[in-house]
């Protein structure tokens, strides 16, 4: 099954004096199914899933799907280091409405490529959900081999593949096994086009958090115009490079506060932007928007 195509958005979480802000959080999806998004991707990395607390990570699936109301669906980061906890909280993520789960791969106590075998089987098979396997070496220090995604993608419940490598290399390899009805998706904003180039099916994306209309639109052209999905690309690209200023997702979350989606705050061990890198971050969304 392909759970979209196009762009999905990984979603921030905004905070008020330390909490979730609910209200400011429906506001955002609302917002971002207005503007063509295919998918929202709740309590990942750009979330700080890693800093929310069950109740708050279940209260924010609750909302995405009421939101949603079915539009869209609900994919949630479920993934951690620990099998047993991860079948545990996915299977209450599920209770809450959830339509898919994303796994990353372990970290730190990192496996081989029979143990990543194991721990997805494990999981796909206990929650029952279609899963979206998370490929992100720069945050995790391993890598899902294509071998091993094809294996992966033999059980029922996984169903794609978020490739965060950046490497197109990588991306020919897993396309070249020939797996049918399983979908790629880039985890890249800055190399779409050359994903799209190479069939992956859309992009979870951090910067259609801010321009989600404008990212999709870039999709939806490439099918029938990839010059002119590269000119739109090539807009849009100076803001992606500016949110590149310090590690996500502080940079993004700078940006939605600019549009009354969050109010700045994030959770240690991030810290909000220096001022002067906010203001870099600004001036390049305002020159994209033609308000400079």
């Amino acid at each position: 099954m392909t759970l979209f195509r196009g762009t999905a958005v990984a979603i921030t979480t905004p905070f008020k004096e330390g909490a979730v802000d609910y209200e400011t959080f429906e506001r955002h999806v609302e917002f971002l199914i207005d503007n063509g998004m295919q998918s929202i991707f709740v309590n990942g990395t750009t979330g700080e899933g890693s800093t929310l607390n069950e109740e708050e990570k279940l209260k924010l699936v609750e909302l995405a799907v009421k939101v949603s109301d079915g539009r869209v669906p609900i994919i949630v980061g479920t993934g951690s280091n620990n099998t047993a906890a991860t079948i545990e909280h996915s299977l209450k993520v599920k209770e809450a409405g959830a339509d898919a789960i994303m796994l990353i791969t372990p970290y730190y106590n990192k496996t081989n490529q029979r143990g990543l075998i194991a721990h997805f089987t494990a999981i796909a098979d206990a929650v029952e959900l279609p899963v979206v396997l998370y490929n992100v070496p720069a945050r995790t220090n391993m890598t899902i081999e294509p071998e091993t995604v094809k294996t992966l993608g033999e059980n029922k419940y996984i169903v794609a593949l978020k490739d965060a490598t950046g490497d197109m290399n990588y991306l020919e390899q897993v396309k070249e096994l020939g797996m049918e009805d399983f979908a790629l998706y880039s985890g890249n904003d800055d190399s779409i086009i050359p994903f799209y180039e190479r069939g992956g099916d859309g992009v979870i994306s951090v910067v259609a958090n801010a321009v989600p209309a404008e990212f999709q639109a870039i999709y939806e052209t490439y099918a029938s115009d990839p010059a002119e999905a590269q000119r739109l690309f090539d807009e849009v690209s100076p803001l992606i490079d500016a949110l590149g200023i310090d590690v996500n997702p502080m940079p993004i979350k700078a940006l939605v506060t600019e549009l009354g989606y969050a109010n700045g705050e994030v959770r240690l061990p991030l810290v909000p932007l220096e001022a002067a890198d906010s203001k870099v971050i600004h001036e390049a969304y305002k020159a994209y928007k033609g308000e400079a």
